[in-house]
């Protein structure tokens, strides 16, 4: 998509990126630079998932070329300070970018693709599918979840303060929820994982996460699951037994799902491969 089509064709643009986080927004730089007629279509803000990552936490460790902009030499970037860059980046640069845009068909046409929105069809030559897999985290199912207190990320530890919160999850995201809540000394946290073992997750996180338990800062509930949510509560399944935990938030960080049925729309056929490890 790197150049643009010799037909001309009205109406038509070279290119529709989905997503808005390092990759789309990358995307959306590059193609502004090579000159393309394009949009970006994001159904949150700019950022995609590192907007929603907690407060301050280390996004970049070594330096970054980014188009239009260059190599961003620093070493060390906080979440705000990358997303301040990037705002810079988008209003000097003039990408397009309509936010609260969540793509709902992509349909395959003879001059490429019609991709429609709930307030808008926009048909280009190609599209460019940067959404990650946490734009749809992955929902437990249970009767409750709908409820107010549930929510998928950790934005800022500190809005949870003398607040009961349970933890779902046994990788990277949860156990980063679970330390950043633990930081905040008025929260009672517990963490709840199918599993036995947290193999998931880095070393350092498996190294906080036992100090964590032995300094009884953290409740941990292996293999379990929940079966309910309430008000108050949670209910769950721990080794076959049922239990109930006063809880004020359930933080659900289980991973997301894969836009299987929007990437069969457009023709393209997903096979998912199991392996042992």
């Amino acid at each position: 998509i790197a150049k643009r089509s010799d037909l001309q064709q009205p109406n038509v643009l070279d290119v529709v990126i989905i997503g808005a986080g390092p990759a789309g927004f990358s995307a959306s730089l590059a193609a502004r630079e090579r000159r393309l007629s394009a949009v970006t279509l994001e159904q949150g803000k700019l950022g995609g998932t590192v907007a929603h990552y907690p407060r301050a936490k280390l996004v970049m460790t070594r330096p970054a070329h980014l188009p239009l902009y260059g190599v961003m030499a620093a070493r060390r970037l906080k979440k705000e300070d990358l997303l301040s860059v990037w705002q810079t980046m988008m209003t000097k640069s003039g990408v397009q970018i309509r936010f609260g845009e969540r793509v709902e068909r992509i349909d395959p046409q003879p001059y490429g693709f019609e991709v429609k929105t709930q307030s808008v069809t926009i048909a280009a030559r190609t599209v460019l599918l940067a959404t990650g897999r946490r734009g749809a985290p992955r929902r437990l199912d249970v009767p409750g979840e709908d409820l107010p207190k549930v929510v998928y990320h950790l934005a800022d530890a500190d809005q949870y303060r003398g607040q009961r919160v349970v933890v779902v999850g046994g990788g990277n995201s949860a156990l980063e929820a679970a330390r950043d809540l633990c930081e905040q000394a008025s929260i009672e946290v517990t963490l709840s994982y199918r599993g036995a073992t947290f193999d998931r997750a880095g070393h350092a996180l498996r190294q906080w996460l036992v100090q964590a338990e032995t300094q009884q800062r953290l409740t941990i509930l292996r293999q379990s699951h929940v079966t309910a949510i309430t008000s108050n509560a949670v209910q769950l399944e721990t080794h076959g037994q049922p239990s109930t935990v006063p809880n004020d938030t359930v933080i659900v960080c289980v991973g997301g799902l894969l836009p299987t049925a929007l990437l069969n729309q457009a023709g393209v056929t997903i096979e998912t491969k199991f392996g042992t490890r």
